[in-house]
């Protein structure tokens, strides 16, 4: 169908997740970052933003492949063509409410929110933890460092970590009252929205600070994510080609 462009140790690797669960025809390109761990130059071939994930399709009778950009877009995308009429999207209406304001599932609810809920809500945070990482381990003077230590651990203290475990104590309720009792945020099947979580909530394994006891549910959601076939397919296929497969640097 078309190729698509993730950046290495990004979470880029969430569209190929996607393709391998919707049976989505494509080709891998990976790219290297430089040495300052940026996006390369060359991406913005593709894209003006020089961003990752990026995804071409080639048309047939043109010349001119479109580009798609932004993960929960493109997810959107995908989904209406090749999810539909599987379990990867759950169903929009209640029996008897076709088209009515306040007649949809559940599940589908959830989905909605949760699709735009990884990007919008849960994955600055992330990446802010990920910043303040490297202001802390920044090679800095001696004298220095005292000083970037104390605005990393202030940043922590007053907003990350407290924002965090809202974050956290909201996902673990979710699990807790999955419709159906299920084992995803969305019910008994797996969604697209569990694909866009998979991302940050691999990197808060590491980042945030809470452990298995603390949030369990979260810790067995995420395990039970790795062992989908799909998600075991995609990061065989980037470790071909990288050489291993690894979430954050």
């Amino acid at each position: 169908m078309g190729d698509a462009s993730p950046l290495e140790v990004s979470r880029a690797h969430r569209i190929l997740l996607l393709f391998e669960e919707l049976g989505v025809p494509y080709e891998l390109k990976t790219h290297k970052r430089t040495q300052e761990r940026l996006a390369p130059p060359k991406l913005k071939n593709i894209h003006p933003l020089g961003k990752s994930p990026v995804v071409t399709i080639d048309i047939p009778g043109s010349s001119t492949p479109i580009v798609l950009s932004e993960s929960s877009a493109m997810a959107e995308c995908f989904c209406e063509y090749y999810g539909k009429e599987t379990s990867f999207v759950p169903k929009r209406y209640q029996e008897g409410k076709d088209g009515h304001i306040g007649g949809e599932t559940e599940s589908w609810l959830r989905y909605r929110m949760l699709m735009h809920y990884a990007e919008g809500s849960l994955m600055p945070l992330m990446l802010l933890s990920l910043i303040v990482g490297s202001i802390r381990n920044a090679a800095v003077p001696f004298f220095i460092k005292p000083i970037t230590n104390s605005i990393a651990s202030k940043v922590e203290s007053s907003y990350i970590r407290r924002n965090m475990r809202n974050h956290y104590d909201f996902l673990e309720g979710q699990l807790e009252t999955s419709p159906e009792a299920g084992d995803y945020l969305c019910g008994k099947d797996a969604t697209a929205a569990d694909i866009m979580l998979s991302f940050p909530l691999e990197v808060g394994q590491t980042r945030s600070g809470f452990t298995h006891s603390q949030y369990p549910r979260v810790w067995a959601y995420i395990e039970r994510l790795h062992e989908r076939d799909a998600y075991k397919r995609a990061v065989a296929k980037i470790a071909d080609i990288e050489g291993e497969f690894k979430t954050t640097s």
